[in-house]
């Protein structure tokens, strides 16, 4: 299941090329791997299809390596919308997890850009109300579901960073700022050109436990660094390589695939 604490690395480990409104149909796939501390841990593949101003996304997400031997999660997830201006706007957002024996699901509507429901299965345990911080109507208005929130519309590479990304995983509400790092260049397989690297900051907002190590430890003092690349003449930008620090080393995700189909 998307728990708040691993709530960021859901984010960034599925993150795939999306694309703007165009006057014909657009497709593109995204091949990921995961690794932690040099070893491989996930891998993801997802494909997109853009068309009359709509978008749906469908992707798997499974545990490789020596991960394996030790949680064998595999799972689906899928999200679909609309494309206003250089907006994205969720319709729905749907994730299916297999660790084991055990199915979690978690599924998320939307309408105008507001959530509207949200089912989570196996229920989440009864909430401390003294530690707990919980989530307010206001606080899921104008809000991203996890996949919407990987890609960024923006008018040329120089202009990516320097943005605030709202976004709710079906439990945790959170806010992720973007600001300028460097400039570069990439070669994968579907894609051989320039990057921009921003530096990425983490604010839980609500849905979470107050005093959580983790979430403590990505807001005050993980480094997350996050690449991004063009997807075409589309306007759209997405992740194709992202580090992120946690306690006991960087989880690190990059792209195996990065390309357009035809």
């Amino acid at each position: 299941m998307l728990r708040s604490s691993h709530a960021l690395a859901a984010v960034l480990a599925i993150a795939l090329p999306s694309a703007a409104t165009a006057a014909s149909p657009q497709s593109f796939k995204g091949e990921y791997t995961v690794s932690f501390l040099g070893l491989s841990i996930a891998k993801s593949t997802f494909s997109s299809h853009y068309e009359n101003g709509a978008y749906a996304i469908e992707g798997s997400v499974s545990a490789a390596g020596l991960a394996r031997l030790f949680d064998d999660t595999r799972g689906t997830v899928s999200s679909k919308g609309t494309i206003s201006g250089k907006k994205m706007v969720p319709q729905a957002f749907r994730a299916d997890y297999t660790s084991g024996k055990k199915a979690s699901v978690v599924d998320i509507r939307f309408a105008n850009g507001a959530v509207t429901s949200t089912q989570v299965i196996p229920a989440p345990d009864k909430r401390d109300p003294k530690s707990w911080v919980p989530l307010g109507a206001s606080d899921l208005a104008s809000v991203l579901d996890p996949m919407a929130a990987t890609v960024i519309h923006a008018d040329s590479l120089d202009q990516v960073c320097g943005r605030t990304v709202k976004f709710y995983d079906g439990e945790m509400r959170a806010n992720l700022t973007l600001t300028y790092a460097s400039k570069g260049t990439i070669s994968v397989p579907g894609y051989k050109g320039g990057t921009i690297t921003c530096r990425m900051g983490f604010e839980p907002v609500a849905g979470y436990r107050k005093g959580r190590k983790a979430l403590n430890y990505l807001k005050d003092r993980s480094r997350m660094m996050v690449t991004f690349a063009p997807l075409g003449q589309t306007g759209v930008y997405a992740p194709i390589h992202a580090t992120v620090g946690t306690q006991i080393g960087t989880l690190t995700i990059s792209a195996r695939r990065f390309e357009a189909i035809q």
